[in-house]
Formats: C-alpha cells, sequence, structure tokens
C-alpha cells in the first residue's frame, strides 16, 4: 500500500499509514460548503526552490524586459530530464467504488513520478446536478489513495471537481517541492452553455520550470452529436482562464501550457458500421479499420479539434458500452454501438507515450477505465548558467536604458461592428507595432469615472502586455452582447459606442473608437414590452422599440392603442413547437442543442422570417431557457423574491402570490407551469419528473437579485414544485393576497 499524504505532510516512515488514511478522509469532510468552494477556488500555492527564479512580482517595465530576455535566452540555463506522468481516465456511470482500482492505477511496473486520475459521472442525482455536492467524493478519493503504486510515498496535491467530473493530483513526495503557481478552474458546457452535467475540470502548475495544463472532460453523448462535442471542446478551450500569482498579468489559457495532457470521456462514436460488424472486428482485434470509422479520428484529421494533439495508437477494444458488473456488450433494448468513448491526449514538446490500454478487469461501471504512461522531459534550471545569463541581461538592458519616449503605431484606430446580435460573437483585430527606440508596456486604462477599461459588451485581448523594440502584437477587440448587456441596448439606453484608451508606461496615450449597430431581439427584452409588440422586433422602427420599453416601464400605456397580447408570441412559438413535437422527446431541457440552431431560431423569433421554427427539439429548448434567462425582470419579478422563498413551503400561499403578479407575468407563469404538467403526463416516454423540470425551471422563474446559498436554492425549488404537482386541496385556491 502506497502512503499517499497532503502535500504539506511529514513524509515519515511505515508507521504513518493509518494516520494518512485519516488525513485524506478529514480532508474530504473538511470539503463540503464553503470549505469546498475555497479547495477548488481558491490558489494554494506552493513553496518551491529555484524553479521560482524567474518570477517577478511587479508589473514594471524593467522586470517584464528582464523576464522576457530570460526567456528568450532559456535554453542557455536549463536542461532537459524525463519524469513519468500516469493519466487516468474513468466514467464511473454514478457507482459507488466496489472493488480495487489497483489494476488500474498500479498496472505500471515502476511507480511513476506523477498521478492525474480524472472521472466522469461520478454521482448522477439530482442532488449532485443542482448543488454540486456528493458523498462519492471522498469514497472514491479513498479507492484512488488505497491504489497508488505500493512501491512509492506519494503526496495528495489537488482536487477539483465540477458535479460528476473529478480530476485528482498526486506526485511523489520528493518532488513536491518544486511544484508551484498552481491552479483550478471549472467549466459547464451543458444546457445553456453553462450546466455542469457536461464540461470540464482542470489544473495548472509549474514544475521546476515547464508550465503544465491537465483537463479532464465530459462530452456531448449520443453518436450524431459529434458537431455538439467538437463546440464543447473549443468552449472549453476558450473559457478555462487560469488566473496568474500577478493580478495585473492577463489570465492563461489551457493552450499557453508547454505541456497539456487532455483526457476524460470525449465520447466520441464510431460511424457508419452496424453494431454487428463492430463486434465482429472486436472480435478480430481489427482496431485499425474500426479506428478509420472512429469520430475523433477523422475530426483530428480534418483539423477541427485537437490540432497539435497526439493520441497514442489504440489497440484495445472499445471501453463502451458494457452491461453493468461484466464484460458482456449492451444487452439492452438499444444495444448501443461499442466506442472509444474514453480517451488521452497530449500537446507538447519531449513527450514519449510508453503505455496506452484499456483495463477490462474492472467492472463496476458500464466504461472501462484507461491509462496512459507518458515520459515527459522537464526543464531545470542550471543554477550557474542562470546566474550568469541573468547577470548578462541586466547588464545589456543597463546600457540600453535612455531617456526615449516609447512609441507605437496602429494599424487602426477606428472600429464599426455591424449587424450585432445577441450572444453572437464579432471580433477586429488592431495590431501595434513598437516603432520606437525602447521596449515598451502597454496597457488599456479605464477612462475618468468609469470602472473599467471598456463597456461591458467589449474586451481587448491581450488588455496589456509588453513589446520589445520593433515587436508587434495582434489585439483582438471582441464583441459579445450577453444577457446582462441586452436589455439597455434592445431598450436604446445604451448603444454600441466606446472608446478605449491604450496608454504606454513613460509614454503617451492611444485612443481607439468603437462603434456598431445592435439589431434589437426578444432575448433581453421584458415581458411587458414584447407583450406590447404586435410585430417581430427587428420589423419595428428602432424608435417605436424604444418608446414602448419606456411605456412598458412607466406603466403609462393607453389601454385602447397599446392594448397587450396576453403573453409574448415569441414565447408561445417557442412552448408551441415543444408542445406539437417534443412531449415525448428524451432528455428534454438536459441535452444542449447546437449554438448555430439557436443563431437560427433568434433570427426566426426576431425578424418573422418563418412561420415555423428551425432546428432540433433541443435546441429549441435550449432557446426557450436562455429566453427565460435573459429577461431583465424575470417572470416572479425580482420584488416578489423575498415573500416566494418565505411562503416555499405553503402550496396556497404560493398560488395566493401568483394572483397578484402584473399581469403579463402571471399569464406567463401559468402558461409556462401548464406547459410543464403537459410534459409530465408523457413522462413513460420523456423520462421527465417533477425533480428534473424544477430545479431548470425554478432557478430561471424565480432569479435571485443576488447569489443564491443552498438554502435559497432548495426554496426555490419547492416554490415551484407546488405548481408541477396537483393536489386535491389545489383547487379551491382563493384568490386573495397572500397574508
Amino acid at each position: 500500500m502506497s502512503n499517499a499524504t497532503p502535500l504539506n505532510g511529514k513524509a515519515d516512515g511505515g508507521g504513518q499509514k493509518k494516520e494518512d488514511e485519516r488525513t485524506v478522509c478529514e480532508s474530504q469532510e473538511r470539503g463540503k460548503g464553503e470549505v469546498r468552494d475555497d479547495l477548488i477556488r481558491n490558489s494554494q500555492h506552493i513553496s518551491s526552490n529555484k524553479d521560482q527564479m524567474l518570477r517577478m512580482p511587479q508589473f514594471g517595465l524593467r522586470d517584464n524586459l528582464i523576464k522576457c530576455e530570460l526567456l528568450k535566452n532559456e535554453d542557455a540555463y536549463t536542461y532537459i530530464q524525463n519524469y513519468s506522468f500516469f493519466l487516468g481516465t474513468y466514467n464511473v456511470n454514478g457507482q459507488n467504488p466496489k472493488e480495487s482500482l489497483s489494476p488500474w492505477l498500479a498496472s505500471a511496473a515502476s511507480p511513476p513520478d506523477f498521478y492525474l486520475v480524472g472521472f466522469q459521472e461520478l454521482d448522477l442525482s439530482k442532488e449532485a446536478f443542482l448543488f454540486n455536492d456528493t458523498p462519492k467524493e471522498p469514497e472514491w478519493m479513498l479507492a484512488v489513495y488505497k491504489s497508488l503504486h505500493p512501491d512509492a510515498k506519494y503526496a495528495f496535491v489537488k482536487l477539483v471537481r465540477l458535479v460528476g467530473i473529478m480530476l485528482l493530483f498526486y506526485v511523489k513526495k520528493e518532488h513536491a517541492a518544486h511544484i508551484s503557481e498552481m491552479e483550478v478552474e471549472t467549466v459547464g458546457t451543458g444546457v445553456m452553455g453553462r450546466m455542469g452535467n457536461k464540461g470540464a475540470v482542470a489544473i495548472r502548475f509549474q514544475f521546476h520550470n515547464s508550465d503544465i495544463c491537465v483537463v479532464n472532460c465530459h462530452l456531448a453523448a449520443h453518436t450524431e452529436e459529434f458537431e455538439r462535442r467538437n463546440q464543447d471542446f473549443k468552449d472549453i478551450c476558450r473559457r478555462i482562464q487560469f488566473r496568474q500569482e500577478d493580478p495585473t498579468l492577463p489570465p492563461l489559457t489551457i493552450m499557453k501550457h508547454n505541456v497539456v495532457l487532455w483526457l476524460g470521456d470525449l465520447n466520441y462514436r464510431l460511424s457508419d458500421l452496424e453494431v454487428d460488424h463492430v463486434k465482429e472486428l472486436i472480435s478480430k482485434k481489427d482496431f485499425e479499420t474500426l479506428c478509420n470509422h472512429d469520430q475523433l479520428k477523422r475530426q483530428m484529421d480534418e483539423e477541427v479539434v485537437f490540432v497539435g494533439f497526439t493520441e497514442g495508437e489504440i489497440d484495445f477494444q472499445p471501453t463502451y458500452k458494457y452491461d453493468t458488473g461484466s464484460d458482456q456488450w449492451d444487452t439492452s433494448e438499444k444495444c448501443r454501438v461499442p466506442a472509444w468513448c474514453d480517451r488521452i491526449l497530449w500537446r507538447g514538446k519531449d513527450i514519449k507515450q510508453l503505455n496506452y490500454q484499456s483495463h477490462m478487469t474492472l467492472k463496476t461501471s458500464d466504461h472501462k477505465p484507461v491509462s496512459s504512461l507518458l515520459e515527459i522531459g522537464i526543464k531545470l534550471v542550471n543554477d550557474e548558467s542562470y546566474k550568469r545569463t541573468f547577470e548578462e541581461i541586466v547588464r545589456r538592458i543597463d546600457r540600453l536604458e535612455n531617456d526615449c519616449i516609447p512609441s507605437v503605431s496602429l494599424s487602426r484606430s477606428e472600429f464599426h461592428f455591424e449587424r450585432v446580435k445577441f450572444m453572437q460573437h464579432q471580433a477586429q483585430t488592431v495590431s501595434v507595432h513598437n516603432d520606437g527606440q525602447v521596449p515598451c508596456q502597454f496597457e488599456f486604462i479605464q477612462k475618468l469615472d468609469e470602472p473599467f477599461y471598456c463597456k461591458p459588451w467589449l474586451t481587448a485581448n491581450p488588455c496589456k502586455g509588453f513589446l520589445a523594440q520593433g515587436g508587434s502584437v495582434d489585439i483582438d477587440l471582441e464583441v459579445f452582447v450577453n444577457r446582462s448587456t441586452a436589455p439597455e441596448l434592445n431598450s436604446g439606453q445604451q448603444q454600441l459606442e466606446d472608446i478605449l484608451v491604450l496608454h504606454l508606461e513613460r509614454g503617451k496615450d492611444y485612443f481607439i473608437s468603437i462603434t456598431g449597430s445592435y439589431l434589437p431581439s426578444c432575448f433581453g427584452s421584458s415581458l411587458a414590452t414584447l407583450c406590447l409588440l404586435r410585430e417581430p422586433i427587428q420589423e419595428m422602427p428602432l424608435d417605436t422599440v424604444r418608446e414602448l420599453s419606456m411605456k412598458s416601464k412607466s406603466q403609462t400605456s393607453d389601454p385602447e392603442t397599446d392594448k397587450p397580447q396576453e403573453i409574448p408570441k415569441e414565447l408561445w412559438m417557442m412552448v408551441d413547437h415543444l408542445f406539437r413535437y417534443a412531449k415525448k422527446q428524451e432528455d428534454l431541457f438536459q441535452q444542449p442543442g447546437l449554438r448555430s440552431e439557436f443563431e437560427e431560431i433568434r433570427d426566426c423569433l426576431d425578424t418573422g422570417s418563418l412561420d415555423t421554427l428551425p432546428g432540433s427539439n433541443h435546441s429549441v429548448a435550449e432557446a426557450l431557457l436562455l429566453f427565460l434567462d435573459a429577461l431583465p425582470e424575470p417572470v416572479l419579478p425580482f420584488s416578489f423574491y423575498r415573500q416566494c422563498l418565505d411562503i416555499s413551503a405553503d402550496s396556497s400561499q404560493c398560488r395566493q402570490i401568483i394572483s397578484v403578479l402584473p399581469q403579463c407575468h402571471r399569464n406567463v407563469f401559468n402558461y409556462l407551469t401548464a406547459f410543464l404538467q403537459e410534459l409530465l403526463k408523457h413522462a413513460a416516454h420523456n423520462r421527465l419528473d417533477a425533480s428534473v423540470l424544477g430545479p431548470i425551471f425554478a432557478v430561471l422563474l424565480l432569479r435571485s437579485p443576488t447569489k443564491q446559498d443552498l438554502t435559497e436554492k432548495r426554496k426555490v425549488k419547492e416554490f415551484l414544485q407546488h405548481f408541477l404537482v396537483l393536489t386535491p386541496s389545489d383547487r379551491d385556491i382563493h384568490d386573495k393576497p397572500p397574508q
């Protein structure tokens, strides 16, 4: 049995074993509630020695110039030394650990230097999905701890989890002191692009002088959804951003690391083959033919995803799907085609794969675990060479420093973004060239009385940086209107106008003008405004839309000329579509749609160009959720939020409070709950129940004006539950104001 302890624990001998096990369990018990949040969100920096010599604590011109020159001359003072990394991935299908994981984790002949172990579907319960808390986390962590290679002592470094996606990091104790700059991040890619039933968790750290990032993901399911998996991969790469120890430096993305290790249930399947043919090829061990039909291989060959990544040769049979507790292929009614869902890839130099295999002896899940043993060349610093290089750079900089004023030239200073739409990314690039005589440092700075350097719908990437003499940098100016910025743009209170101030340290400021035309959308418009719009929002003059928006806020509309519709026509179109075509659809409101289809649905609603909505049922369902999420004032207005929570246990009072909502809000609430009740009538086909629909819709219909705690989330869910499950006592509710 290996001895695994927390990273800062003592490295005592054999008598430490029971103490270590107790420490692991206690560390998991502490990982609840707010402490759990701290474990995931906060960086726990670990002291190290010479690998920290390149750190520059301040964002100063001289420091950055020295750091830049040191990085440029890194080969002069570093050398490569190989370390072994064990990477493991296992989709456990919500099961508890029922067997030893040693055949998987201790399969290498020699103990690896690093363990990075990823799980998916750790917990499939609704509680884990809604509250991101599960008792299975410490159970699986203890199972891993007990199964590490018995011939070495390991330190527990880090755990990060999002719902059922968990990544554990262990290292040989003698290497622990050389790990630094550790950060973790999570990103959900499920429904609405945020829910954590699908997504990724990631850990980044520096070991000696190499930056390493490890990603564990669970991508979209189902054979036909490979485009959605491609989209999930791109979203993970874009949205995972690690803060740096120096808060003035921009965040690091996954691909900014020397080494990227990617593992998980990628869910890519085998295409264009019948299940019997696949099983026949497996029985012949003709994995080469099977690989020609592997979706991931095809997408990588077309350079759609995982560009620059490598995967070792697959010479083991598919790892999915088995009958739980056996080595027998899926015998259920669906009889799923076997596939290599569980994969491990890498990106970087000086990496050699020693082993890539599945572990058939483990039968806990309908997946088999997979492991890869990599030998990775890590950069180590030679103290003597480093000192000589550092001193030479400092002398050279001393000679360069003079009174010259930094200067840059911009490729353009005016940018216009045409036809910007809700949740549709647009980007243009400004090139900044250092045409001065000295290196310079640039940063976009905030204007007088403004909290940030730009409006919330705009970002500049990078927003700060360093330019060597004669160097250039491309800065992406990105416009993205989301639920928080759409309301004021729809109502005309804000325009797509901003001026960026690019400041040079010890130099002058440069001004970049940003303008754009925004196409108003039903997404981000209020229910009251939409009920007043007789035509699609983009078919009406902007002035009319703004006038009706003002009337809806002031409640001064003329009852004769401005008689509102009972509910917004856009909401009716989405619900009507789902009522007609999706009552029996499995995984409705749980499986995300395609972004391209959402854009078609949005355009259809905003322009009235089609009588029926395009896209799949899942895309329409996600559009409905996004519509509710983007409402400036939720269906149950913010002013009713606290009162709704206070009476959440009383069905009668909950129904009474609905009777005093503003007319359009009351109509929409009754319409949506009637639709949800209709869906529940078809539970035998769509597999929906109140415990699934309740949490999804509760947080949208009864949104909190501030961040919710767990108690509030439970009360919100309880409030909506009264309207999903009818009881005899509900039928005689008097329309009187709640007490």
